[in-house]
Protein backbone atom coordinates (compact mmCIF):
# COMPACT_ATOMS: atom_id res chain seq x y z
CA UNK A 1 0.00 0.00 0.00
CA UNK A 2 1.47 3.33 -1.03
CA UNK A 3 0.57 6.85 -0.15
CA UNK A 4 1.01 10.10 -2.01
CA UNK A 5 0.32 13.72 -1.22
CA UNK A 6 -3.12 14.57 -2.56
CA UNK A 7 -4.15 17.79 -0.86
CA UNK A 8 -2.77 20.63 1.24
CA UNK A 9 -5.38 22.46 3.28
CA UNK A 10 -5.19 26.05 4.48
CA UNK A 11 -7.46 27.46 7.18
CA UNK A 12 -8.55 31.00 6.35
CA UNK A 13 -10.20 33.83 8.27
CA UNK A 14 -11.82 35.37 5.21
CA UNK A 15 -12.34 33.22 2.13
CA UNK A 16 -12.51 36.10 -0.38
CA UNK A 17 -9.34 37.75 0.94
CA UNK A 18 -7.48 34.44 0.84
CA UNK A 19 -8.68 33.53 -2.64
CA UNK A 20 -7.86 37.01 -3.98
CA UNK A 21 -4.27 36.53 -2.81
CA UNK A 22 -3.94 33.12 -4.49
CA UNK A 23 -5.55 34.53 -7.65
CA UNK A 24 -2.84 37.21 -7.61
CA UNK A 25 -0.31 34.36 -7.57
CA UNK A 26 -1.92 33.08 -10.75
CA UNK A 27 -4.21 30.29 -9.53
CA UNK A 28 -7.44 29.97 -11.50
CA UNK A 29 -10.19 30.26 -8.87
CA UNK A 30 -13.70 31.32 -9.87
CA UNK A 31 -15.15 34.39 -8.15
CA UNK A 32 -18.18 32.29 -7.24
CA UNK A 33 -16.00 30.43 -4.72
CA UNK A 34 -15.66 33.54 -2.53
CA UNK A 35 -18.72 32.69 -0.43
CA UNK A 36 -17.98 28.97 -0.01
CA UNK A 37 -16.76 27.50 3.30
CA UNK A 38 -14.55 24.97 1.44
CA UNK A 39 -12.75 25.50 -1.88
CA UNK A 40 -10.39 23.15 -3.74
CA UNK A 41 -8.07 24.04 -6.60
CA UNK A 42 -6.34 21.40 -8.73
CA UNK A 43 -2.65 22.24 -8.88
CA UNK A 44 -0.22 20.02 -10.79
CA UNK A 45 -1.43 16.66 -9.58
CA UNK A 46 -2.65 17.60 -6.13
CA UNK A 47 -5.27 19.85 -4.60
CA UNK A 48 -4.85 23.06 -2.66
CA UNK A 49 -7.85 23.46 -0.35
CA UNK A 50 -9.13 26.41 1.63
CA UNK A 51 -11.46 26.07 4.63
CA UNK A 52 -12.97 28.84 6.70
CA UNK A 53 -12.28 28.79 10.41
CA UNK A 54 -15.96 28.05 11.09
CA UNK A 55 -15.81 25.03 8.74
CA UNK A 56 -12.72 23.69 10.50
CA UNK A 57 -14.34 24.12 13.91
CA UNK A 58 -17.31 22.11 12.62
CA UNK A 59 -15.08 19.36 11.19
CA UNK A 60 -12.68 19.05 14.15
CA UNK A 61 -15.19 19.80 16.90
CA UNK A 62 -12.76 22.34 18.34
CA UNK A 63 -10.06 24.49 16.83
CA UNK A 64 -7.92 27.30 18.19
CA UNK A 65 -6.08 29.54 15.78
CA UNK A 66 -2.35 28.87 16.07
CA UNK A 67 0.19 31.65 16.44
CA UNK A 68 3.35 32.02 14.42
CA UNK A 69 4.63 30.32 11.29
CA UNK A 70 2.33 27.43 10.43
CA UNK A 71 2.98 26.43 6.85
CA UNK A 72 5.04 27.49 3.89
CA UNK A 73 4.02 27.00 0.30
CA UNK A 74 6.69 27.40 -2.36
CA UNK A 75 5.75 28.36 -5.92
CA UNK A 76 8.32 27.75 -8.67
CA UNK A 77 8.46 30.50 -11.28
CA UNK A 78 9.79 30.16 -14.82
CA UNK A 79 12.77 32.47 -14.35
CA UNK A 80 14.46 34.87 -11.92
CA UNK A 81 12.70 37.74 -13.71
CA UNK A 82 9.38 35.97 -13.21
CA UNK A 83 10.08 35.83 -9.45
CA UNK A 84 10.64 39.58 -9.43
CA UNK A 85 7.52 40.25 -11.51
CA UNK A 86 5.27 38.07 -9.36
CA UNK A 87 6.72 39.55 -6.17
CA UNK A 88 5.96 43.08 -7.39
CA UNK A 89 2.44 42.09 -8.49
CA UNK A 90 1.76 40.76 -4.99
CA UNK A 91 3.29 43.78 -3.23
CA UNK A 92 1.49 46.25 -5.53
CA UNK A 93 -1.80 44.68 -4.43
CA UNK A 94 -0.98 45.50 -0.82
CA UNK A 95 0.06 42.10 0.52
CA UNK A 96 2.74 41.84 3.19
CA UNK A 97 6.37 41.09 2.46
CA UNK A 98 8.45 38.74 4.55
CA UNK A 99 11.62 39.05 2.46
CA UNK A 100 12.32 40.92 -0.77
CA UNK A 101 13.78 39.04 -3.77
CA UNK A 102 17.40 37.98 -3.40
CA UNK A 103 19.86 35.62 -5.00
CA UNK A 104 20.12 32.77 -2.51
CA UNK A 105 23.45 31.09 -1.85
CA UNK A 106 21.98 27.78 -3.11
CA UNK A 107 21.54 29.31 -6.57
CA UNK A 108 17.89 30.28 -6.71
CA UNK A 109 16.21 33.65 -7.03
CA UNK A 110 13.96 33.75 -3.98
CA UNK A 111 11.34 35.98 -2.35
CA UNK A 112 8.90 35.43 0.50
CA UNK A 113 5.50 37.09 0.90
CA UNK A 114 2.65 36.51 3.36
CA UNK A 115 -0.88 35.51 2.51
CA UNK A 116 -3.75 37.27 4.35
CA UNK A 117 -3.61 34.66 7.14
CA UNK A 118 0.13 35.14 7.77
CA UNK A 119 1.32 32.00 5.97
CA UNK A 120 4.72 32.35 4.33
CA UNK A 121 4.63 31.95 0.56
CA UNK A 122 7.97 31.44 -1.19
CA UNK A 123 8.52 32.38 -4.81
CA UNK A 124 11.60 30.92 -6.46
CA UNK A 125 13.35 30.10 -9.72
Amino acid sequence: MGVHLDMVGIVVKDMKQALDFYRALGLDIPESANAEPHVEVAQNGFRLAFDTQSMIKEIYGDWVEPAGHRIELAFRCDSPDAVNELYHRIVDRGYDVHREPWDAFWGQRYAIVKDPDGNLISLFA
